[in-house]
């Protein structure tokens, strides 16, 4: 595999990850009314993208593959968990 190729894989890896991080933090934008503690969008997809990335890479390192529905079921309860947090906070 080259390096062209090994950049499109991880940037596929990371996909679903930043899809997942800002649609959420801009749908917390107009459900959620209470003001985060991170206040900027991209603060709040930032960390949102870490948590997501992290959840995918303990998929990956489980079940020794990645794309499990197991995997990105708890992507989307641990982005929104994160994003809850934040606007706890």
């Amino acid at each position: 595999m080259g390096p062209i190729d090994l950049l499109i894989h991880l940037l596929n890896f990371a996909a679903p990850a930043l899809a997942v991080a800002v649609l959420t933090a801009l749908a917390a934008r107009v459900f959620m009314r209470k003001k985060p503690a991170a206040q900027s969008l991209y603060a709040q997809a930032a960390i949102n993208f870490v948590v997501c990335l992290a959840v995918l890479l303990g998929g990956l390192w489980f079940f020794g593959h990645d794309g499990k529905m197991a995997t990105y079921a708890a992507l989307v309860l641990a982005c929104a968990s994160s994003q809850w947090w934040m606007v706890r906070g």
